[in-house]
């Protein structure tokens, strides 16, 4: 039986032309091997699996080469190239730094240094994994890679150049390597197939090459690892089987139902998904770089950023033609907003649920029951230059009288006309509060606005359900007011007769906050219960007084039954009581 040879070994560069995706490097290399201007040390450093150390390989063997060819590459011919080839090179010398990573390693290979090459000019010492060697072997080593014999060239690599000591950094010349784009591993993986005459098709190859992450090494050890899973003939679903990857489908499928407001739909979806043993961030993150591909194909000049097959990249741009541009920069925010929060969460699975409810909810305003004009301000302000700011009079706490409606137009009585030298009289509404036991009388902001007229809005009766689902209803218009959001969900005002309604706070600060938004809420409870003498008044209760704890556990607990955002402060930042 034949020795089985791994892609990522069979397919291993022998020259710079065959170097995958690092172009700029390979240029650089060839000019200095052609123009004699070769450095006694560099550092090749970069992801794992894109080509540091073949390059290092294919760079010790060209500059021993004695034949170099037109093209600046080794002949493959003289004795240097076939002893380099038949891996039995005395001028290439390849060290593991992470298990000879010692002093004693370190003083072996300076005394092995000293030892001119038997064939060629130079002795080539390739040290894999440098950033591995400890603090006293790179010490020992400063001074030899500083000053080396002049036949000795020295070609560290690593992954993690971070690590590696800036005094040693200063002795080399740097060479980064970059990722393999996704269009450079696929027309490498078709080159590969075609050798091993295997049939696969182009979805297929962009999977693998996304899941490979811009390491050729990865991406051909899961090409061997699909012949074993799917023979000679290698399709998208085997792809997405063996690699256990979600399928694209699904995500369409999802933004379907997102369009049309179907939550039921979607939340099947998701459970199916998770049925199938997804992990619902993975399946988070994905949705977002879906919804990043659709909003990049809304414009033909950001079309190339995307990197899928041509069959997918197609229903992409079907898609997108159907999703307006404010929806799916929403979604995105949405989705960055599950990816923050999911580590934090006690209940993920709920989280990326209420995540996708969210994003069904988007383009399905007539279901919830909200109007745009809900989502605008609800105040207008008068501009004009000679007109004069009206607040609407405080409806009375006196029970409203019917009467019925006559059918005969009457004629409008006019109002009495304002002396120009007599200023306006206007009606403040004000709220009554109680600070320290003192009660005081505050101005409200509604004095400074202009609503909707009463009048358009009837008397209708409603149950304390509807006003509590009316009330949190409004918390969703306002989700950048993460305090008043967070109020609003754990507050319930208290009914005091005739339609007036009274909401206790801890602190002014709590109290200012709803004064801003106070004659929205009103006029959307207003509203939505078709009842024009819904009013609201504030109460400001001191509770200094009644909690004198030391305990900084309970001082905490007391802050954050007053501001429930201290608790999530205290959680995102990892905060500990001291």
């Amino acid at each position: 039986m034949e020795n089985f040879i791994v892609s990522a070994r069979k397919y291993r560069p022998v020259t710079f032309r065959t170097v995958v995706g690092q172009s700029s490097l390979t240029i650089t290399l060839k000019n200095a091997i052609s123009s004699k201007h070769l450095a006694h040390a560099y550092l090749f450093c970069g992801p794992r699996g894109v080509g540091k150390t073949t390059c290092a390989r294919i760079f010790a063997k060209t500059i021993n080469c004695q034949n170099l060819t037109s093209e600046g590459e080794a002949c493959n011919a003289c004795e240097s190239c076939v002893s380099f080839n038949e891996q039995r090179s005395y001028n290439i010398h390849e060290l593991d730094a992470a298990s000879n990573n010692g002093v004693d390693d370190i003083r072996t290979l300076i005394d092995q240094v000293r030892v001119p090459p038997q064939i060629g000019k130079y002795s080539v010492y390739i040290i894999d994994e440098v950033h591995m060697l400890s603090q006293g072997a790179f010490n020992a080593f400063l001074k030899t890679l500083e000053e080396p014999p002049a036949h000795a060239i020295f070609i560290l690599a690593t992954t993690e150049k971070h690590k590696i000591i800036p005094t040693i950094l200063s002795r080399c010349q740097i060479y980064d390597f970059n990722r393999i784009s996704v269009s450079d591993t696929v027309a490498h993986l078709k080159c590969v197939a075609e050798s091993e005459n295997v049939s696969i098709d182009e979805n297929a190859l962009n999977v693998i090459a996304q899941k490979s992450d811009g390491g050729m090494r990865d991406a051909l050890s899961i090409f061997d690892q699909l012949v074993s899973f799917c023979g000679n003939n290698i399709d998208y679903q085997g792809v997405i089987t063996n690699l256990n990857v979600l399928d694209y489908d699904y995500y369409f499928r999802l933004t379907d139902h997102f369009l049309s407001g179907n939550i039921s739909e979607a939340l099947l979806i998701f459970n199916e998904i998770l049925n199938k043993g997804f992990d619902a961030h993975h399946f988070i993150t994905g949705l977002s770089s879906h919804f990043r591909d659709l909003l990049v194909c809304k414009d033909p000049a950001t079309v190339a950023l995307m990197e899928v097959g041509a069959d997918i990249g197609n229903k992409y741009k079907m898609q997108a033609q159907q999703c307006p541009a404010d929806f799916l920069i929403q979604a995105l925010k949405i989705n960055n907003e599950c990816d923050l929060n999911y580590r934090i969460s006690n209940n993920k699975r709920l989280l990326a649920e209420l995540t996708l409810i969210r994003l069904s909810q988007l383009t399905d305003e007539k279901k919830k029951g909200i109007s745009p004009e809900d989502k605008l301000p609800l105040l207008k302000k008068i501009n004009t230059d000679d007109s004069v700011q009206l607040a609407t009079p405080v409806q009375t706490a006196s029970p409203v009288v019917t009467q019925a409606v006559k059918t005969t137009t009457e004629p409008v009585k006019q109002q009495p006309s304002i002396p120009q030298n007599e200023a306006p009289k206007v009606i403040r509404p004000v709220s009554i509060s109680i600070t320290k036991g003192v009660n005081k009388i505050q101005t409200s902001p509604e004095e400074k606005k202009v609503v909707e007229s009463p009048s358009k809005i009837g008397d209708d009766d409603y149950s304390e359900e509807e006003f509590l689902k009316s009330w949190r209803n409004y918390a969703t218009l306002i989700p950048e007011v993460v305090s008043l959001v967070s109020y609003i969900a754990n507050t319930t005002p208290e009914s005091k007769g005739n339609h007036e309604f009274e909401v206790a706070f801890t602190n002014t600060f709590q109290e200012k906050e709803f004064h801003k938004h106070q004659q929205d809420i009103q006029q959307h409870i207003r509203k939505a219960l078709n009842n024009a003498s819904i009013k609201f008044k504030t109460l400001v209760i001191d509770v200094s007084e009644q909690f004198k704890s030391t305990n900084p556990e309970d001082i905490l607990k007391k802050m954050a039954e007053e501001n429930p955002a201290i608790n999530i402060l205290k959680t995102n930042l990892n905060l500990e009581i001291d």
